[in-house]
């Protein structure tokens, strides 16, 4: 059977691969936009945890989360890559920092943090949201932690600054996130201020036995504790690794060693069992 080489493809026509994802993304797209239009957005909640004694939760991070037709949960990594740069990422932002914020309402004793892009900063809807709850209640800024990529930040530098210097009074906290996986220079961590960082994932898991990782861990750490940054490792899920990063000082661990993400957390299991 003769078969057609992609190289025989005029060019410009679409090959049956791009046309395969070309409608899956088209797909998601119109999953997402349903489920925002429909309300059948969620978030759930992995515990962080202290690495030192009492070894406690020391706060929790929110992962948006939708449902399709059938009622599925689909977990964000199955649609943000399609989604993040298009306005339906930024109403995602809003609609995960609306549940988010609503969630420390709720709960006086809890602590967030939650994700958001940078492109979301100059999107009106999201900083409506933030300002209503804020003037509900201005102690919510102090429990609520905004995570940022590297490569995020690293897209609209000045803006991010500018909205880290407006919100840190508030007593918002801005983490860092999936530090160490791009190539964001150590020397804006003078300009950004960041209040804390999370170690990515790649580097974390296996550390124990990899001698690499381990030298890339520490360097990472002490560059972090030189500017006075709370350090939390992602993807713990062995003994032995969260050992190593406990050694090398680490302060909060995060990972299915601890506590996967549940649309159904504890605060929610209490009120349950007391109703």
């Amino acid at each position: 059977m003769n078969r057609r080489k992609r190289a025989d493809i005029p060019p410009g026509a679409e090959t049956p691969l791009d046309a395969a994802v070309t409608g899956r993304d088209r797909s998601i797209l119109s999953m997402v936009a349903e489920a925002i239009r429909h309300r059948q957005c969620m978030l759930a909640f992995q515990p962080v945890m202290q690495a030192q004694p009492p070894h406690g939760v020391a706060f929790h991070e929110a992962f948006i989360r939708v449902t399709d037709e059938t009622g599925r949960v689909i977990p964000a990594r199955d649609f943000m890559p399609v989604v993040e740069d298009t306005e339906l990422g930024r109403e995602l932002d809003a609609v995960a920092l609306e549940i988010g914020l609503r969630t420390l309402l709720r709960n006086p004793t809890l602590r967030l943090s939650i994700n958001m892009s940078a492109r979301s900063i100059g999107y009106q809807r999201w900083m409506r949201v933030l300002s209503r709850f804020l003037d509900k209640d201005a102690t919510l800024g102090e429990r609520l932690i905004l995570e940022i990529t590297e490569s995020s930040a690293m897209l609209l530098p000045e803006l991010v600054m500018d909205f880290m210097d407006r919100l840190q009074p508030q007593g918002i906290c801005f983490a860092l996130d999936d530090y160490g996986a791009s190539n964001f220079s150590f020397r804006h961590f003078r300009n950004f201020l960041f209040d804390a960082t999370k170690i990515d994932g790649q580097f974390v898991r296996g550390a124990a036995t990899n001698p690499d990782n381990q030298a890339l861990l520490r360097a990472l750490v002490s560059v972090a504790k030189e500017f006075d940054m709370l350090v939390t490792a992602e993807s713990v899920e062995a003994v032995q690794d969260a050992e190593f990063l406990v050694s090398i000082g680490v302060d909060c661990l995060q990972g299915y060693l601890f506590g996967a993400p549940t649309v159904s957390p504890p605060w929610k299991e209490k009120k349950r069992a007391s109703a």
